[in-house]
């Protein structure tokens, strides 16, 4: 029997008519995952970024098929900035779905803030919390997160992984920290590839015109390389893009018909 892993699979790309549509499929989206997790290991393993995404959620709230206790919640990246700064993605993330639901804040993974002096102590404490969470439970190489969300900047970045940067080529840590982004704050930490392909499933989240361009690109164009194009998680794993028709424009790409 061959121990060769089959590629990653294609991405199954949806695209509805409004953000508000969206918002209800992605949350649908999420309870199933969360269902089949919790049915398989009584938890559930979650990672999100900032930008837009969070208010994109909103349909988790008042929803009653949430299990909040059971969710595990890390940050794909995070800006070095205390915790209630308006940089900070937990921050964000706290204001705009955390503080409007049941989660218990012992499931909500933020960053060590008193390392924020030094980027290589506060990378090392979170990759820790990831052990903490993964290594004994699943004796992996790299955590196998059940959903990582993610949205795209309009260069193709996603998590705090930017075009042409020296990060792209990390293959060994979980964790990296980055001192130079383009894109203001400079210092964060990210997520680094080899964790975001390793989930069992990521989804991408974007809505508006003014992603078309990116979007087409990172789809159509993947051999660009830009980092949204390299996320491809490896077998059983599958990339999912949770889009709307105006950020969809543009897109040659097979859309496919929105099944849970």
């Amino acid at each position: 029997m061959s121990s060769i892993h089959p590629p990653p699979s294609p991405p199954i790309f949806y695209s509805f008519e409004s953000p508000n549509e969206l918002s209800e499929k992605l949350a649908a989206f999420i309870v199933k995952a969360q269902k089949d997790a919790v049915d398989k290991k009584g938890r559930f393993t979650v990672a999100l970024s900032g930008g837009s995404l969070p208010k994109q959620l909103n349909k988790l709230i008042d929803n009653p098929a949430v299990k909040w206790d059971k969710w595990q919640v890390f940050f794909a990246d995070e800006r070095c900035v205390p915790l209630d700064h308006e940089d900070s993605n937990y921050n964000l993330c706290r204001k705009e779905l955390f503080s409007k639901v049941p989660i218990p804040q012992a499931n909500i993974h933020s960053i060590d803030i008193s390392f924020l002096d030094d980027l290589e102590e506060l990378t090392d404490a979170y990759e820790k919390a990831l052990i903490n969470e993964f290594a004994q439970k699943d004796a992996a190489r790299f955590p196998v997160f059940d959903l990582v969300l993610l949205g795209i900047g309009p260069d193709g970045h996603t998590c705090s992984l930017f075009p042409e940067h020296p990060l792209l080529t990390e293959e060994d840590r979980w964790v990296a920290y980055i001192e130079d982004s383009p894109k203001p704050p400079p210092r964060r930490i990210t997520l680094t590839f080899p964790v975001l392909n390793h989930a069992l499933r990521i989804a991408f989240v974007a809505a508006g015109e003014g992603k078309a361009d990116i979007l087409s690109t990172i789809i159509d164009n993947p051999e660009a390389g830009l980092p949204a194009s390299r996320v491809r998680p490896s077998h059983p794993g599958q990339v999912y893009w949770y889009v709307d028709n105006a950020a969809s424009a543009k897109v040659k790409y097979e859309r496919s018909e929105f099944k849970l």
